[in-house]
Parts: structure tokens; C-alpha cells; sequence
């Protein structure tokens, strides 16, 4: 049975937690996890657990701790989170970025939705569960990781190839899912169960070089231009994929009239090119198309190396995603027939897809109907994000992922959750944060334990 629990005692408690996480600068680069994760291994150590550091590069620090369990259940629970943050723009922000400020019953600072909270949240699980003295029916591992926004080498990337024993897994949770999402009178909460991959592109065009007083019509730079131009207003082809499939599903079961009707038909190609461009706010319209095809963006630009001289080469880099079932060959080719075939491209580093052919098991179940408990009226909505996670390393060792970091901001607030991830002003509201943590520790109990609050 699950014990007996004081939640206000730990909703403060878990608060207390992430506020001492967010005061750790973990802007990655470079880094420097080392002193957030000496802090998850004393806390843990305090109730009598043990912690190990794992480093694959000074100061990359990753801490994993394993709770026994009885084996009656399957294979280890893995709980993920990672350390670090994306860098910040001060000047932009309204309270300062890693001091744990609170207005208006909002947390600010950086890491509070990605994904700190996420890490302050499986430790306090990790402390309930320690506490309680109860064995589970499967071992639950804890992994706060490094380095997962500069694509996980020093983090999870490390961990599955120089120490898979410590993170293998039968199931992990991770990000990004479990936030509320409010649409058209409907509160949803997405659930990934899967994730684009990623192919880091190089894109070079050619020209006759010279000198910068004398411009000609066969310079690299501007032929760079014109494909970046053409790449930018157009969409790649259209790929259906189950993920999307089911997150449409979901929605024409759920919404009102016209929506039901229009969303299923982003799933057409020639129809969804006018709804994205004419029919769908620009906001859900950018969300929503980046999920049906490969997408690439330019983000890097590179030219000549004195302003005088007419480079003969000018090269972009792209952020290739790519759509499960694609690779990064095929996003290659994609971008060919788009651009033209003058271009050379060089695909730099890559990871693929990750994807749950079918979502449902024991751990979705538990995910949906613990949901449900805590809140009758929110909808589970199977989902797939256009970036990538831990879980692109984790699931490399046979792990079913899902993305479930719980928690809710109130529908008259009109928070949008993909403006705040790694944006200005990134905030968790507090009394969601506090249901989050009852939530996830629900799942984990209803499926570790057999029991729930």
C-alpha cells in the first residue's frame, strides 16, 4: 500500500527543491552540473540512499541512484531529468533568471519547466519512497543527467555507452508532457511517446570568388541567399506517422465544431498546406506543421573571412528534424529537390527518431488513469515533439519512453507552454507545480507499487 502522505508538507517540500536547483547557473555551455548534482546526491544520501557521480568530462557531472525492488513487476522504472539549462538574455527578463523568484504564484527562473522541475520532482519521489520503507515491485532508477541541451555527450550519450548497467531500463519518464493544454474549452495533457530526430546539415554553395568592390552574378553568398529564401517559405513533403495519427484521432473524438472537422484534415497533404498557411492561428499552425514533415532551419551562417573578399564557397548549418520512419539521408534528398542540386550537403551529426509503435502498457495505463484521478475532466492525448530528449540515448538500450513531467497553469492565465520553453520569463505556477507532484508520485505508486493516494 502507499503510505499515508502530508501533501502540503511535500508540496513545500518538493517546492523548497526546485528553488535550490534554480539557483545553481547550469547554462549549458558550459555546463558545470557538478554543483547542482552535488546537491541531488546529498539530498538523496540524507535519506539513505546511495548516489554515485558519473563523468565523462570535468565538471559534467551525473548522479544515478537505484531503489531495489522485488522483481515482481518487470524490469527497472527509470526516472530522467536533466541538469542543465539554455543560456539567458538578462536584459529581457523580469526577474532575475537563477534566483528563484516568485510573483503572482509563479516561479520564475531558468530550468523551471525545462526541466528542473521535472528533477526536483522524481527527488522528492525518490525521498517518499525511501522514507516509506516499502519495497517495489521493480528497481526505480534516478538519473539527473548533463549536457542534454547540447545534444547529451557528457549525459545520457555517456551513460549508455560507457555505464548502460546503471541506466538500463524496462520503462523511463522523462520530458516533455504532462503540462496542461487548454483548447477550445478542452484541457488536454500531452504525453510523448515520441520525438523527431536530428541531423545537424551543413550547406554549402559555390561561386567565383574576387574582390568585394566587384560584385558579379556568380557569387556564392548570393546563391546561398536564394536557397535559404526558398527553404524558409516552403514546407518539405508530408509524412504520416502513428504518433499523429492517434494525437489526431484524439482531438476529432474531443473537440468542438468546426475543429473536429478541420484538424483531422491536416493529415491530407494538398489540404493541409492551405489550413497551415490560411485557416490555423500562425502559432498552432507553426507547432502543429512541424509535426508532419522533416523540417530545417538555418542557424549558423558562414562566408568569407575579411569583408573585402568575394568568398567562393558560403556555407549555412542547418537544424535538420526528422520524422519517424525518415532519416537524415532522407531529409538530404528532400532538401536536393527543393534547392537544386548545386548545393552540397555534408550531414555533421545525427541521432534518429524515437517512436512507440503502439503506447499503450502498464506505465501509459497507469500515466491515464492516475490523470483521470486527479483530474476527471483533462484528456490524455498521445503526442510526438519536434525536438529531441534523453530519451534518443535511453531508448538505445530497449527503453520505452514516455515524456510525463506534470504540471498545470490555471485556463484564465492564458499561458501557452511552448512560448515559455526556452524562452524569456520562464515559470512554473506554484499550485500546479505542487499537483504535479502529487500526480507523478500517483503514477509511480500505481505502478511500482500497486497503489495509489
Amino acid at each position: 500500500m502507499a503510505p499515508d502522505l502530508d501533501w502540503d508538507a511535500l508540496g513545500e517540500r518538493g517546492v523548497a527543491l526546485l528553488m535550490a536547483l534554480l539557483r545553481f547557473e547550469t547554462v549549458n555551455p558550459p555546463g558545470n552540473e557538478r554543483p547542482a548534482a552535488l546537491f541531488v546526491q546529498s539530498e538523496l544520501e540524507r535519506v539513505g540512499l546511495s548516489a554515485r557521480i558519473f563523468e565523462g568530462a570535468p565538471e559534467r557531472s551525473n548522479v544515478v541512484c537505484r531503489i531495489p525492488g522485488d522483481g515482481s513487476g518487470g524490469g527497472p522504472l527509470l526516472l530522467s531529468g536533466h541538469l542543465d539549462v539554455v543560456p539567458v538574455e538578462r536584459q529581457h527578463w523580469d526577474l532575475p533568471p537563477f534566483e528563484a523568484a516568485v510573483r503572482d504564484g509563479y516561479l520564475y527562473g531558468r530550468g523551471t519547466i525545462d526541466m528542473k522541475n521535472h528533477v526536483a520532482a522524481c527527488l522528492l519521489v525518490m525521498q517518499i519512497l525511501a522514507e516509506s520503507g516499502l519495497t517495489p515491485r521493480r528497481d526505480i532508477i534516478f538519473a539527473a543527467v548533463a549536457d542534454e541541451e547540447e545534444g547529451c555527450r557528457w549525459g545520457s550519450q555517456y551513460l549508455v555507452e560507457r555505464h548502460p548497467e546503471a541506466v538500463r531500463a524496462e520503462y523511463m519518464i522523462g520530458e516533455v508532457g504532462g503540462y496542461s493544454l487548454d483548447m477550445t474549452g478542452v484541457r488536454y495533457y500531452p504525453i510523448q511517446i515520441a520525438e523527431k530526430g536530428r541531423a545537424k546539415i551543413k550547406m554549402t554553395a559555390f561561386g567565383a570568388p574576387g574582390h568585394g568592390s566587384m560584385p558579379h552574378r556568380d557569387m556564392a553568398v548570393t546563391r546561398l541567399a536564394r536557397a535559404l529564401n526558398t527553404l524558409g517559405a516552403s514546407r518539405l513533403p508530408q509524412h504520416a506517422t502513428g504518433a499523429m495519427n492517434r494525437f489526431f484521432a484524439i482531438l476529432a473524438d474531443t473537440q468542438p465544431a468546426p475543429m473536429r472537422w478541420v484538424l483531422p484534415q491536416l493529415l491530407k497533404p494538398r489540404i493541409a498546406d492551405a489550413l497551415l498557411a490560411r485557416a490555423l492561428p500562425p502559432d498552432r499552425a507553426r507547432s502543429l506543421g512541424a509535426l508532419l514533415s522533416n523540417t530545417a532551419t538555418a542557424t549558423m551562417l558562414e562566408g568569407s573571412s575579411k569583408f573585402n573578399v568575394i568568398p567562393g564557397a558560403a556555407s549555412a548549418i542547418l537544424d535538420g528534424r526528422t520524422l519517424p520512419g525518415q532519416t537524415p539521408e532522407d531529409l538530404v534528398a528532400e532538401l536536393r529537390a527543393l534547392l537544386g542540386a548545386d548545393l552540397q550537403f555534408e550531414v555533421l551529426d545525427s541521432a534518429p527518431p524515437v517512436e512507440q509503435p503502439d503506447p499503450a502498457s502498464p506505465l501509459y495505463d497507469a500515466i491515464c488513469a492516475s490523470l483521470r484521478q486527479h483530474d476527471p475532466e483533462g484528456v490524455p492525448l498521445p503526442y510526438m515533439i519536434p525536438g529531441f530528449t534523453d530519451a534518443a540515448w535511453f531508448s538505445r538500450l530497449g527503453c520505452r519512453c514516455y515524456g510525463f513531467s506534470p504540471h498545470r497553469y490555471p485556463a484564465e492565465d492564458n499561458i501557452r507552454f511552448t512560448d515559455l520553453f526556452h524562452g524569456h520569463n520562464e515559470r512554473i505556477h506554484l499550485d500546479g507545480f505542487r499537483w504535479g507532484l502529487r500526480l507523478l508520485w500517483d503514477v509511480i505508486a500505481r505502478f511500482t507499487l500497486d497503489a495509489h493516494s
